[in-house]
């Protein structure tokens, strides 16, 4: 297997953790906690799943003759646009705030879990 579909295969477990950890996490909230917290770490979920995008696509820029200055502003400012609608979002509204940053790491969670499948079975599936 190629490090190009070996890295495509990880960043594809990456997303289905990612939306299998934001929608167990909402379904476990609402029943725990109620419709507000589990729509607090949805939308904390959806953040995460958000920038975790962003950030695979800042990295398959770099190096790359499609990057340009314009796009790195926009992506700089990324935390400021995600901040200020979080911010509209939970101040106008009964969603829990503390839900909400349990989501935000909703994709680190699946960046931890794809380097422990790494660790136990990347030997046996890189062909090095």
């Amino acid at each position: 297997m190629s490090d190009e579909r070996h890295l495509s295969d990880a960043v594809e477990r990456i997303w289905k953790t990612t939306l299998a950890l934001g929608i167990a996490g909402a379904l476990a909230f609402l029943i725990w906690r109620g419709w507000t917290w589990s729509m607090g770490f949805a939308l904390g979920a959806a953040i995460s799943a958000l920038n975790f995008r962003w950030l695979k696509r800042v990295a398959m820029l770099l190096g790359s003759s499609d990057a340009k200055p314009k796009m790195a502003v926009v992506l700089g400012l990324r935390y400021v646009i995600l901040g200020a609608i979080a911010y509209v979002i939970l101040k106008y509204s009964a969603i829990s705030i503390s839900a909400m940053f349990w989501g935000l790491f909703v994709s680190v969670a699946a960046v931890v879990g794809e380097i422990l499948f790494e660790l136990i079975y990347g030997t046996r599936t890189v062909g090095h």
